[in-house]
């Protein structure tokens, strides 16, 4: 005879299985404005294999949102004279990047962060494994746009975070996952992390478990156990973090989408940039800081960028990316194709989106508001494209959808 546990756990997968079957796996939006969260909706399964529920309190792979962390940490740092937007960035990674067509053109933390670097994700940037350095990737001929000079042209690249992650690490010393622990998230009380080695194991056993759009999981299927190795090594080298160098390769945590945060906590970030560096009492940038960091850096313009990542290509009806600041992307442009609207109303919201291994993310900021939402799904079929703009149809509903309370 089957036991009640069992039967629950039963009709708890069959209801997961069946809720993913048409739709994403999981979703989480939470609302709120400068004081605090004002809604909260959780759905579905964190995890399909045990059922767990997901709420707005487990850690999920944000994707490119965590470059808009990072930026943050990036401004404390300027603000504190460590570290200057407008340097050759050369002086700190200590050998040169420059584009070989133009290389009386500095490459500057400013143009990273904007997108504008000239640099692409032809030549790769994930693979290269702890213990050997990132620079050689750079004397590939496919990781620079051939057509472009630094400064002139938008071009969204994973490859910008990990250079801006190397200049930290080789102005200040410290790992990047600590270093975005002491700028950002130990500051406000988050306990999330790049990577997962600065996490507990009790953060990482709540794990939101990343499915593609045929259910498998992708990324972060910790069965409740412990998180695998948090960096990439080479065939049948250990994983020993003892063997990391600051500013040898800044790729090893992910700066540019591996950040692990509940919706509650990237709510908490929203609010920081609401309320113009501070929150619950807590000061980690300056207004002016935050204005800066808001601002749009490149405006669309023929010829002047691309609308899409370029893994998506830029042939589309509607651009996704049509105003872009330092790692945070302003919304509800008003021009002749752009598509950067899923909440459809025309509101000049600014934040970021993430899109990686199933997953769809959003956290935006209406200042003039002072109101915002985060959001994300999970096992997310790409191709299922929004009515109302360049964004997923799923995201365009969590974007301006009902709110519930949370479980």
């Amino acid at each position: 005879m089957i036991g009640r546990a069992a039967c629950v756990a039963t009709l708890l997968l069959a209801a997961a299985g069946a809720a993913s079957a048409d739709g994403p796996v999981a979703t989480v939006r939470v609302a709120f404005d400068r004081e605090g969260v004002t809604s909260t909706q959780a759905d579905g399964p964190a995890d399909t294999a045990t059922g767990r529920a997901v709420t707005a309190d487990d850690p999920v792979r944000v994707a490119s949102i965590s470059k808009l962390v990072v930026a943050i940490a990036v401004l404390r740092l300027v603000e504190a004279g460590t570290l200057d937007l407008d340097a050759d960035i050369s002086e700190q990674l200590g050998w040169t990047l420059r584009h070989r067509d133009w290389p009386e053109v500095p490459i500057t933390l400013r143009l990273l962060l904007s997108h504008r670097s000239s640099l692409t994700d032809g030549a790769g940037y994930w693979q290269v494994p702890l213990g050997e350095p990132l620079a050689p990737l750079l004397d590939d001929p496919r990781a620079w746009d051939a057509a472009h000079a630094p400064g002139t042209f938008f071009r969204y690249a994973n490859l910008n975070f990990p250079l801006v992650a190397q200049v930290m690490e080789r102005a200040t010393g410290e790992r990047f996952d600590r270093l975005m622990a002491r700028l950002v998230l130990a500051p406000l009380g988050i306990d999330g992390c790049y990577n997962w080695a600065s996490c507990d194991a009790a953060t990482a056993a709540r794990a939101v478990v990343l499915y593609d759009a045929a259910r498998t999981p992708v990324r972060d299927d910790h069965r409740g156990g412990p998180a695998p190795c948090p960096v990439v090594v080479a065939d049948g080298a250990p994983c020993d973090l003892d063997r990391w160098r600051a500013g040898e390769n800044g790729a090893l945590f992910s700066p540019q989408g591996g950040l692990r945060i509940s919706a509650h906590d990237l709510a908490k970030i929203g609010r920081l940039l609401l309320n113009e560096g501070s929150v619950d009492g807590v000061r980690l940038l300056s207004p002016a800081s935050v204005r800066l960091l808001l601002a749009p850096a490149w405006t669309r313009a023929p010829g002047n960028g691309l609308g899409h990542e370029e893994d998506a290509g830029d042939g589309q009806a509607l651009a996704f990316f049509c105003r872009y600041g330092l790692a945070t992307q302003t919304l509800a442009t008003p021009q002749p194709r752009c598509g950067d609207d899923p909440f459809g109303d025309g509101v000049a919201r600014v934040g970021h989106g993430g899109d990686a291994y199933g997953l769809k993310s959003g956290l935006w900021i209406d200042p003039a508001s002072g109101t915002g939402v985060t959001y994300f799904a999970t096992g997310v079929d790409a191709a299922d494209r929004g009515a109302r703009s360049a964004f997923t149809a799923v995201e365009e509903r969590l974007a301006a959808g009902g709110d519930r309370t949370s479980r």
